[in-house]
């Protein structure tokens, strides 16, 4: 719902956006700049909020962001990483999901600290924080992480194509350059429109997995004790190398900066009440959405240790391949449609939030403004090439293995994004009275210890003896 809906009684609404002032002020006086320019200037504050009420009308208000944030923890990369998890080594990477599910919980809920409290996404706030010899490379870092991102799209959503309609991968590729036409319809029709599309989508893929796995028929017993941690994630480095494609599947770098700037498409009152309050309910709302992210996790990597792995078949990486097992295995031609119907929807969906993201990058960083049709277009491209090349090269057997890199990719990039957004949200001086609690900061200062200790084990590894 948007600012003008009837489902909101209008003395209950914050006012409309058109009353918001152009800049952004900051929570606490710690920033080189009074006031930011807001991303996504067009869908700022455009959503109302209930102000008064019960707490479930207010929350309902603010409900949407933190799906679009999940959906980045679900993109078709994540499926190549939890699909070669399960299948090379059973339940054993659930503990992995949910580890990397908690350090999103955390990082993500002071992403809502940030927008709301400072007023800042997390590009704005390095932009005017950090001098641009740092600024800069993390920019790149940045782009280079949603250029990842969107390679994951482009394979996944080709893929998709190629499993439901037999387009040729090296077509299907070329073709979602299409899908900017999506974005810009929904955008015409407000923001509310675009969350109503990505919570439709991810309840077709919920759906679909959940027939898969009754299909499946997992040892749940198996299942559980995959939930508890093992040392093997260590010791094995090749079961650390998918850990760590999971773990960069699911905590992911544009997600950070999308999150902080799209909790401020909803209208905050200037009060400090009103400030705690969504902070309040928009973390609640990315711990919901973050916990159907891991269900569906966890889902696909069930699937394939309950299918692949059961029956030995224990290197299944491509999604091209997981889709032709599943109806000999599982003796049934629905699972690989509902399969390929799941892939597509995920595809669609993360097209979107990296153009968002894309967008807030760099207005943030660079506060350089071009038409989302043309970021769109030019992020695609980017991502569109280095695909086409291998498909054409090594052949579309190879997609697997770029989607895997690829997010071993994001998890190499993750400190850059972490450390920046722990340390404003950790300093009284930046955000005033929003500052992090003491226990909230130090579980991000964990989480970002465990992270950068993770990839200097994987990089350790790789020159070591190579993977």
């Amino acid at each position: 719902m948007d600012a003008r809906s009837p489902d909101l009684a209008p003395d209950s609404l914050a006012k409309p956006a058109s009353d918001v002032p152009l800049g952004i002020a900051s929570g606490g006086g710690g920033w080189r700049r009074e006031r930011s320019t807001p991303s996504l200037a067009d869908m700022f504050a455009s959503v109302g909020t209930a102000r008064k009420g019960p707490f479930w009308r207010k929350l309902l208000s603010f409900l949407g962001p933190g799906y679009l944030v999940a959906v980045g923890y679900m993109d078709p990369g994540n499926w190549a990483t939890s699909l070669a998890g399960g299948s090379k080594f059973g339940y054993a990477l659930l503990s992995v999901a949910l580890l990397s599910n908690a350090m999103a919980i955390v990082l993500q809920s002071l992403c809502t600290r940030l927008g709301v409290g400072a007023g800042r996404d997390l590009a704005q706030a390095c932009r005017d924080s950090f001098p641009r010899w740092i600024s800069i490379p993390l920019w790149l870092s940045a782009e280079l992480a949603i250029t990842a991102t969107d390679l994951a799209e482009v394979i996944g959503t080709a893929i998709g194509l190629n499993l439901l309609f037999h387009i040729p991968i090296s077509i299907g590729v070329i073709l979602t350059a299409a899908d900017v036409f999506l974005i810009l319809a929904l955008q015409a029709f407000g923001f509310r429109w675009i969350e109503a599309f990505v919570v439709t989508m991810l309840g077709v893929i919920a759906a679909c997995f959940a027939i898969q796995i009754a299909l499946a028929d997992p040892d749940w017993g198996a299942v559980l004790r995959g939930f508890l941690p093992t040392s093997d994630i260590i010791a094995n480095r090749e079961m650390l190398y998918l850990a760590l494609g999971i773990l960069g599947a699911t905590v992911m770098p544009h997600n950070l900066y999308l999150h902080s700037g799209l909790v401020q498409t909803r209208f905050i009152g200037e009060s400090g009440q009103d400030k705690r309050e969504a902070i309040k309910l928009a973390t609640i709302d990315s711990t919901i959405a973050l916990c159907l992210a891991l269900t569906i996790n966890a889902s696909i990597l069930i699937l394939a240790a309950a299918t692949f792995h059961r029956t030995g078949q224990t290197d299944v990486a491509e999604l091209d391949q997981a889709h032709a097992f599943l109806a000999p295995l599982l003796g049934s031609t629905l699972a690989p449609t509902l399969f390929a119907i799941a892939l597509l929807c995920c595809g669609l969906n993360s097209t979107i939030t990296a153009t968002l993201s894309g967008q807030i990058v760099m207005e943030g960083f660079l506060n350089w403004r071009i038409a989302p049709w043309l970021r769109r277009l030019v992020t695609r491209m980017i991502a569109i090439v280095p695909a086409v090349v291998v498909t054409l090269l090594a052949g579309e057997k190879a997609t697997g293995r770029l989607l895997i890199l690829s997010q071993v990719v994001l998890s190499l990039q993750l400190p850059l994004a972490v450390v920046p957004l722990v340390m404003f949200t950790s300093s009284r001086r930046k955000m005033g009275a929003f500052v992090a609690p003491r226990w909230l900061s130090g579980l991000a200062i964990v989480t970002a210890a465990v992270i950068i200790a993770l990839n200097a084990k994987l990089v350790w590894d790789f020159w070591a003896g190579g993977l």
